[in-house]
């Protein structure tokens, strides 16, 4: 097969090589395979903005496209400096995954800007973001890539974005991005949805493996963002103990419990978590083998490698974060067999699910109830649980491959059924 340089990095090559062995296992037609082992467009963008100091900066912007044969391409748009071209091809073609695991009418993008969005005032990250949008306003649409927040960016800058966009268009198009305020067509509980969703699958895990869920259960949860917190919201709310939560200042770590309110009151007042006064301060590490009932990974990429796939102490591992796990990991934990994976094209997904009820919503200008949404999302997931459940029971394989191959499947089928064109 071809190799492009373009595509020549770790991230992306890892997912691919997942898709090529779960295609291969499963006969996947070779056209198909050979179409969606790469992306079907990329952009990438010189962003030039002004600091406020009146220098001009230049920074580069990437929008990928993997795969639109079941609808418009969606997914995230992250701030980060270290983004480029392979870790958002890599992660646009799990968003094809995701949206065809949870049976939703979508296919998959990313997309990122290299820029460390911490130390930029906000004037200078509304003209990054406005200058990005004006560079890929012919790419996006609420018809064909709808972005939605991601690492480094929130709902203010999914604002910026869709303003930029509509003044553009002459009318207001809320449509074009998700993850937006409220007030501007935003959707009752898209924030907490990818961490609720998380907390979901593991209920269904929880009850496949006869596990109670209760205060005798221990939960680590390595980066305590907006995925992460809501987790440890939900999962205390269910009566479960989280022992363990992180961020890149520190882990902490107290046996007895960490309470997400003393918890949010804390960052709240001091933006970290590093001297929080009711957890002993550890590594990032050193959390990931903590002793525990559930680990959450919901921080970056790849921190579960060869090197402590063999420490991991855990008997649900949920993956909030895209890709956390290395197919070497992944290869050693299934060997050791004693571990539920509930893999992040499955475990995250539901914060693709109510992004794509708002895009419903700003569509049809009809808003739900934040208890519809949150029961809606949970027939989803636990529908989308089932099924992988049941691939992974009939095909006699692990999640990781049923969850692939229930992807997969759905968009081969769609695929052939709409032919080649010419």
């Amino acid at each position: 097969m071809q190799h492009h340089i373009e595509w020549d990095n770790t991230f992306f090559k890892e997912v691919q090589a997942n898709f090529e062995r779960v295609g291969r296992q499963m006969h996947l037609d070779e056209n198909i395979l050979l179409r969606l082992r790469v992306p079907e467009k990329a952009l990438m963008v010189s962003i030039p903005f002004r600091r406020d100091n009146g220098k001009v900066e230049v920074v580069t912007g990437y929008r990928v496209q993997h795969n639109d044969t079941l609808g418009p391409y969606k997914g995230g748009l992250r701030y980060n400096p270290h983004v480029n071209m392979g870790e958002v091809s890599a992660l646009a073609m799990m968003m094809t995954w995701k949206s065809a695991i949870v049976g939703l009418p979508l296919g998959g993008a990313k997309g990122g800007v290299a820029i460390d969005p911490h130390p930029l005032s906000r004037q200078e990250l509304q003209r990054v973001t406005r200058r990005f949008t004006i560079e890929i306003l012919n790419f996006i649409g609420p018809d064909s890539d709808i972005p939605a927040p991601d690492m480094g960016t929130n709902e203010q800058v999914m604002a910026w974005i869709m303003d930029t966009y509509s003044q553009q268009k002459g009318h207001a198009i809320p449509g074009v991005v998700t993850g937006k305020p409220i007030d501007i067509g935003g959707s009752l509980g898209r924030r907490e949805a990818p961490g609720r969703g998380v907390v979901y699958a593991i209920i269904s895990a929880a009850e496949k493996i006869k596990m109670k869920l209760d205060s005798k259960i221990r939960v680590a949860i390595q980066g305590y963002g907006q995925v992460g917190g809501a987790a440890a919201k939900k999962m205390e709310k269910i009566g479960c103990k989280v022992i363990a939560v992180s961020d890149h200042t520190c882990a902490l770590y107290n046996p007895n419990g960490l309470k997400f309110d003393s918890l949010s009151a804390y960052l709240a007042q001091n933006k970290v978590l590093k001297g929080y006064p009711e957890g002993e301060c550890i590594t990032n590490e050193e959390l990931l083998e903590i002793d525990c009932d559930v680990l959450i990974p919901a921080a970056i990429e790849r921190v579960i490698h060869k090197d402590n796939a063999k420490k991991l102490k855990c008997r649900i591992l949920a993956e909030g974060a895209n890709g956390p796990t290395t197919n070497e990991a992944d290869q050693i934990i299934r060997e050791r067999g004693d571990i539920f994976v509930i893999p992040d094209i499955l475990a995250n997904a539901g914060g693709v699910v109510v992004s794509y009820f708002e895009w419903v919503q700003d569509l049809q200008n009809l808003f739900w109830k934040e208890k519809e949404i949150n029961h809606r999302l949970w027939e989803m997931m636990s529908d989308a649980f089932e099924k992988v459940y049941l691939t992974a029971q009939k095909e006699k394989v692990d999640m990781r491959t049923a969850a692939l191959m229930t992807a997969i499947r759905k968009v081969s089928t769609a695929m052939l059924t709409r032919g080649l064109y010419p």
